[in-house]
């Protein structure tokens, strides 16, 4: 029934969704998203190279707090 998404299907999804949202918006979504996968990517390869060395992988997670803590 949905098929596969064409190029025109994709430029009319994306335009509705910056109407939807607006171009400001979804840029600070991007960036959010892309600072997660970071964060992400990196605790996975210190956690592989802890695991590696034969040390405990401790919990590393900062809170908005904690950064906050930081900059004080």
């Amino acid at each position: 029934m949905f098929g596969t998404l064409g190029p025109t299907e994709l430029l009319i999804i994306l335009a509705i969704i910056v109407v939807l949202f607006g171009a400001s918006r979804l840029a600070g979504l991007g960036g959010a998203l892309g600072r997660g996968i970071r964060e992400f990517r990196e605790e996975t390869r210190s956690a592989d190279e802890k695991k590696k060395d034969g040390t405990t992988v401790a919990s590393t997670t900062t809170t908005p707090t904690d950064e906050a803590r930081k900059d004080s």
